[in-house]
């Protein structure tokens, strides 16, 4: 385990590796930052709001989520350019998990900033249309998608449980109901992010576990890999050959012995040659 950038973060969350910048980004979404790790040092951000995850559309520009609504931001000029809104009249929520699909949508979950259950929802942003799919969310998480473009994957953390979602082949709408593939319950784990391998393996940093636990497309546990970090909250794959596998974490709701132990919460870390990821996909406006 290596650590990627070593301050601590409220709540490290939405890894992104660019892949045509080659360098990773994520946010501090209690901060209102989006950080840059370019040329071996780490770039803030700041904005006026909350911002939780991002899509890429070219070298420059991304898509991102705020409390408010879906913009595009360029990292080379910081101009913005409003796309979208998103739950802009409800100011007791913000955005959360989110993440570009293979036909160049992109998925974004809302949930109450008081963690009230099932005030949120997870959207769908494509081709100028933010279309709600799932009501009475609590804290939406995990988004992702299988590498045959069949399933989304997609969790409510408090639940406990993924869900897998058939998709329409077309256009990526989803095709059916939503089903329970991997029930954590029993073993009492809080599915956070999400991210799917080029084999379809299925890597979930679970909150709380200090870990990024692997399944394999059947829902079969493989194996884990631990961080020194308690919430770990979200994976993303990239590096030189797709093989590292980053993580962020929090610090949040932790109290002030478990601040000042050794482990090296809210940092965001690095695993080289984990498993082959795949690159994330642009959106397309």
């Amino acid at each position: 385990m290596t650590i990627y950038d070593p301050t601590p973060r409220q709540l490290g969350e939405g890894p992104l590796w660019h892949p045509l910048r080659r360098e990773l980004l994520w946010f501090d979404i209690f901060a209102h930052q989006l950080l840059l790790h370019e040329g071996g040092k780490t770039r803030t951000i700041q904005f006026d709001e909350q911002v939780s995850a991002a899509g890429w559309v070219d070298s420059t520009r991304l898509l991102i989520a705020s409390e408010t609504r879906l913009f595009l931001f360029d990292l080379d000029s910081e101009a913005h350019e409003d796309v979208a809104p998103l739950e802009p009249d409800n100011p007791d929520t913000r955005s959360n998990d989110g993440r570009a699909d293979p036909w160049g949508g992109f998925w974004i979950g809302t949930m109450a900033k008081s963690e009230a259950p099932e005030k949120g929802a997870i959207y769908r942003y494509y081709r100028g249309e933010v279309r709600r799919l799932y009501p009475g969310i609590s804290i939406p998480n995990a988004i992702s998608f299988s590498p045959d473009r069949r399933y989304a994957y997609w969790a409510d953390t408090p639940t406990k449980m993924v869900m897998r979602q058939p998709l329409d082949p077309k256009q990526g709408w989803p095709a059916g109901a939503a089903q329970v593939w991997l029930d954590l319950s029993s073993e009492r784990l809080n599915p956070d992010g999400a991210v799917v391998d080029a084999a379809g393996k299925f890597w979930n940093a679970q909150w709380g576990a200090g870990r990024v636990a692997c399944y394999a497309p059947d829902g079969t546990f493989l194996r884990e890999v631990r961080f020194d970090a308690a919430q770990t909250s979200c994976p993303a794959f990239g590096g030189e050959d797709m093989t590292t596998l980053f993580c962020t974490s929090a610090t949040k709701s932790l109290n002030a012995p478990q601040l000042s132990g050794p482990a090296h919460h809210g940092c965001t870390f690095a695993e080289k040659g984990v498993a082959k990821g795949l690159p994330e996909h642009r959106v397309e406006l």
